[in-house]
């Protein structure tokens, strides 16, 4: 990762900073406005008499914000302090099922809907009064409802134009599922922005045998949708890709869903080669672990399964017995979503930490500057795979 002490900031600030991680978003929000905090104790001396850096340097950035709930359900959002010409960052995490609230008795685990609602409860209490709003959503609430296939609301777009109806300047999100769903807000800010360097620095920093060519490493799509991010990653890392197309049975809907009939395989030989299985997200899991069971049947090496965000809608059981039967080597997802205790626990499981990188993007968003070098990792990776193949990882 490139050192913030490495980065030219020599624009003035939009306005003094400020946090809201809103509650689903704590502790990512609280790593965050710790890197912030320390890094500008070291770079403001220079600046502390000079009016346009007022409250540059901070004890926190975190503004206090909190939604209570009426006994009937309905809730109301609090800012606790001014914001009025702030630079405000909203951290939402619209997955986190882990909280609760009480409706007429009952304890309600939190739905996406809940945690959409509570984040437009704080841009309304905000009044209007900060010098800017920046949502950071790590995922796109109803990012997978991105299309319209006959008689279909079309969530994300209709969530997207109501943001920025609310006064909302820029989205950022990482990995969306479909980005052209930005189509939605053509005049507003918004941004996706792909982990592939804190993949690739969390895998080579927790299994350093790896042998980065061709001949040893293979990055698998495990369907067509995902083949963009495949071909990146392969070409950044310089090894083949392959992909899997999944046949469906369209003649049924469950969950949602056409159910998936096979996965089939196009790519060049998996024989004796570690493999990384790479998608946005993980549901329930069953693909990847189906995607696993086929390449062991090629006679793949070791299979690594990343995802930008690990769901893990049906528990943790099948992976357990998926990984004791040998059929895939370690996990890896980041910590933009909520991790369970459970997932967490895993000896197979390797979390991504993408807490100094959303720090850097709000540093940098702060003053003002560009943010295309920080969005594209090409050139931090190569120096990362340099320094792994020197041994210094």
């Amino acid at each position: 990762m490139q050192q913030r002490s490495e980065r030219v900031l020599e624009t003035i600030p939009v306005g003094s900073l400020g946090i809201i991680p809103l509650p689903s978003c704590k502790e990512l929000g609280d790593k965050v406005n710790d890197y912030l905090v320390q890094w500008r104790k070291e770079s403001a001396n220079e600046h502390k008499d000079n009016i346009a850096f007022q409250g540059y340097e901070q004890e926190s950035f975190l503004v206090g914000a909190k939604i209570p709930r009426f006994g009937s359900g309905e809730a109301k959002g609090i800012v606790q302090e001014s914001v009025r010409g702030r630079d405000l960052y909203l951290m939402v995490d619209v997955c986190n099922h882990s909280l609760t609230y009480s409706l007429a008795g009952h304890t309600n685990h939190m739905s996406p809907d809940d945690h959409y609602q509570d984040l437009k409860r704080i841009i309304a209490a905000c009044g209007g009064k900060a010098r800017r709003i920046t949502v950071i959503m790590p995922f796109l609430y109803e990012s997978r409802q991105h299309k319209r296939s006959a008689r279909e609301s079309l969530d994300c777009a209709l969530a997207l134009q109501e943001l920025v109806s609310m006064g909302v300047d820029n989205i950022i999100t990482f990995d969306a599922h479909d980005p052209r769903v930005q189509n939605a807000i053509p005049l507003s800010g918004f941004e996706t922005v792909q982990p592939a360097y804190q993949f690739i620095k969390a895998l080579l920093s927790n299994v350093n045998d790896i042998q980065v060519d061709s001949e040893h490493l293979m990055v698998i799509s495990p369907d067509e949708g995902g083949t963009s991010r495949a071909v990146y990653l392969a070409n950044v890392l310089g090894v083949d890709m392959g992909m899997f197309y999944k046949r469906r049975d369209y003649t049924k809907v469950v969950n949602g869903r056409n159910p998936i009939v096979a996965h089939e395989f196009l790519g060049s030989n998996v024989e004796g080669k570690d493999v990384l299985v790479i998608d946005d997200m993980i549901s329930s899991g069953e693909s990847m672990i189906d995607v696993a069971r086929k390449l062991k049947a090629l006679h793949a090496k070791r299979i690594f399964l990343y995802s930008t965000f690990g769901l893990f809608t049906n528990g943790m059981e099948k992976f357990d017995e998926a990984y004791k039967e040998g059929l895939f080597y370690r996990v890896l997802t980041t910590n933009l979503v909520y991790q369970t205790p459970e997932l967490l626990s895993r000896e197979y499981y390797i979390s991504c930490d993408m807490s100094k990188y959303i720090a850097l993007l709000i540093d940098t968003l702060n003053h003002d500057a560009s943010v295309s070098d920080l969005l594209d990792p090409y050139e931090r990776i190569q120096r990362f795979l340099d320094r792994y193949k020197n041994g210094q990882v």
